[in-house]
């Protein structure tokens, strides 16, 4: 088999400006991604260190938040190519295990930074993005022939829905809300569990000895 050719991406990216709310427009859908679901967003906030927090949220249609955060950093911070590295901790209530992945920005409009094409080298996942809830189709067209040009089948793309009220409840990272607080309650309570099991355990385990 072929290998596949480099993913091409966009130079010399200002993460300054990059940075901010984004709304998905449409992605290649994964297996670990919530199912219908809508008002799906990401939110970049630009470290210290130069890394870029990352939290993805989106939301049932009942109204509840699911959520993860992580943090990317460029591949080689010495070259111009818009190359990232993107981690996250999971299960987000109980965060334990690093899950990594490639995120190349293909495209970006480049006066304003009001949309984005993010892919990667496998050409398995693909993520249109938008500052605004919609896209105007004429543009979302252009970003699927250069996607198309990368050797991707936009078939398989899904379009994310956006209700009128898509980014009112949305955290920005470093903020409290709900979903947070319900996630970390959660989180609470499976670590009770694993201390009233350890506790269970070490008692038999005494009463075992006397007997």
């Amino acid at each position: 088999m072929a290998a596949k050719k480099a993913l091409e991406t966009v130079t010399d990216l200002d993460l300054k400006r990059y940075v901010g709310r984004w709304f998905e427009i449409s992605s290649i859908p994964s297996s670990f991604q919530p199912k219908d679901t809508v008002n799906t967003m990401a939110h970049y906030t630009l470290k210290e260190d130069g890394t870029v927090g990352v939290l993805n949220e989106t939301f049932t249609r009942q109204g509840k938040r699911n959520s993860i955060e992580g943090k990317a950093w460029k591949i080689d911070p010495a070259s111009a190519a818009a190359e990232f590295k993107v981690q996250f901790w999971v299960p987000p209530f109980l965060p334990l295990v690093p899950v990594r992945g490639d995120y190349y920005v293909m495209a970006l409009d480049q006066a304003e930074y009001k949309y984005a094409l993010i892919g990667q080298p496998s050409r398995k996942f693909l993520w249109v993005l938008s500052r605004t809830p919609t896209l105007a189709e004429e543009t979302y067209a252009e970003l699927l022939k250069v996607a198309e040009a990368q050797g991707y089948d936009v078939s398989l793309l899904h379009r994310t829905e956006h209700t009128p009220d898509s980014g009112v409840s949305s955290t920005e990272p470093g903020m409290f809300e709900g979903g947070r607080l319900e996630r970390t309650a959660v989180a609470a309570a499976v670590v009770a569990g694993i201390a009233a099991i350890v506790a269970s355990t070490s008692i038999l385990r005494k009463k075992t000895s006397s007997d």
